[in-house]
């Protein structure tokens, strides 16, 4: 905004600019300023757009719209909160580009199985006027990346709640599935003594220890267990979900086919379990993909161009027989790969940004990328191996994942937003507010 138009506007609102004849006064009135939110200002006229947008909305949804006044708190804070995001994504560098917004458009036109050039006349014909509904979604695009930086990375969720989750919900996830179970036990003796106790838990810790090494588990129940099924080696048979132990249930669901569980305690004693084999159920078989990268990203002195210039660079030089590795450990700018020469281990399907697995599913094993671009900066990348896996427990924690950070992501959403509006200058100017007179539109704010 204009130092010049901002003073006309601060006059107008003041009455500084002149007296006029009261029954113009009454019919038009300027636009004047709602609320000053740190650098920017809300205008009584968009206030007044965006309640009659929820007004429609409601009336749409409910049959009726509540009265005008109770709306004019609850969305002036949203547009305060807007205000503040919008502010805050700018201050941290978060830009969205135009292509990056065409494709946003295009996919909203998709969703109502319409082309761009019918959307934009249909929002031309319902009285939107398009380069405006562009820039609302550029808006919302900016909101959203600047939540996942600020918001999903306060969201922390263990290993522990995620197995909580899963045991939780286990009988409904392995209803079709049996297993087959290996057991041992160390048993305590009725009013075991605390040495006795700490005793028998060493010598299931060391006896676990030996079965997760990779010894012979029948062999080890044989000589060590107490269980009833020691004579034939742990063998517990195969059981449905359903039938496997209380004890045993939460442990079984998130083990592999091979592995040993920790040592679980019971008033019995001290119980290890081997999962020999598992059947049924849905398995999700996912091609893997094991690559590796090199990444140069744009900084306030090296551009978009000059980065992709570099990664070109030592692209040839890796074509002319430089070792991938070395570069990447000499050159990447993601630091965490770059120490393990770029490789990311074993990828699963929608783990890495779209753009960079897009390239990535169309190489071969040992084809080097031209320089791909994310919002990360400029790859190439190489593709190490594939395989096809079973990830099918993989699988189930990553959707309690989500599960738990949705839950999650409401409340801290509400914290940050809160914490935004406390550390924020917001001056309120409501006596500007007169919801019966129409207004004499002003020319747009530069900047806004």
């Amino acid at each position: 905004m204009t130092k010049l138009l901002l003073i006309l506007l601060l006059l107008a609102g003041s009455g500084i600019l002149g007296a006029q004849p009261v029954a113009a006064t009454e019919d038009r009135l300027l636009d004047r300023i709602i609320a000053v939110v740190e650098e920017d200002v809300i205008m009584r006229s968009e206030l007044l757009q965006r309640m009659d947008d929820v007004s429609q909305q409601l009336a749409s949804r409910d049959g009726q719209a509540p009265p005008r006044e109770m709306l004019v708190r609850p969305v002036l804070d949203r547009l305060i909160l807007e205000r503040l995001q919008l502010q805050e994504a700018r201050r941290i560098g978060i830009r969205i580009d135009d292509i990056t917004l065409n494709n946003a458009v295009e996919s909203i036109a998709r969703e109502n199985r319409m082309t761009l050039a019918q959307f934009r006349d249909r929002l031309v014909a319902e009285g939107m006027d398009f380069p405006t509904f562009r820039e609302q979604v550029r808006d919302e695009l900016a909101i959203s990346q600047l939540r996942r930086r600020q918001v999903d990375a306060r969201i922390q969720v263990s290993e522990q709640e995620i197995d909580d989750l899963i045991a939780s919900e286990s009988g409904a996830i392995d209803r079709d599935v049996e297993y087959r179970l290996l057991h041992l036990l160390i048993a305590l003796p009725e009013g075991a003594t605390p040495e006795q106790i700490r005793a028998a838990r060493e010598q299931a810790g060391h006896i676990r220890e030996e079965a997760a090494a990779g010894a012979d588990f029948t062999a080890l129940a044989l000589r060590e267990s107490a269980g009833r099924q020691a004579l034939e080696g742990g063998d517990l048979g195969w059981r449905r979900a359903s039938q496997v132990p209380t004890l045993f249930a939460r442990h079984v669901v998130l083990m592999r086919e091979g592995e040993v569980s920790e040592v679980i305690r019971s008033p019995s004693g001290f119980h290890i379990i081997k999962l020999a084999e598992r059947r049924g159920g849905t398995r999700a078989l996912v091609r893997q993909t094991r690559v590796r990268h090199i990444l140069i990203s744009p900084t306030e002195v090296l551009t978009s161009d000059e980065a992709f210039e570099r990664l070109s660079g030592l692209r040839g030089r890796i074509k002319d027989g430089a070792d991938f590795a070395e570069l990447a450990r000499a050159h990447s700018d993601d630091r965490g790969s770059a120490l393990q020469g770029g490789d990311l281990g074993w990828t699963d399907p929608g783990d890495l940004v779209p753009q960079f697995e897009d390239v990535m599913n169309r190489l071969s094993p040992g084809q080097v990328s031209e320089p791909v671009r994310t919002p990360f900066g400029w790859h190439i990348m190489e593709v190490l191996e594939r395989r096809d896996h079973d990830g099918s427990r993989a699988l189930m924690r990553t959707q309690a994942r989500e599960i738990i950070r949705d839950r999650k992501r409401d409340d801290e959403l509400e914290l940050w937003l809160r914490r935004l509006r406390d550390e924020s200058f917001v001056e309120l100017r409501l006596d500007a507010l007169n919801l019966d007179s129409p207004i004499r539109p002003i020319a747009p704010l530069e900047g806004r």
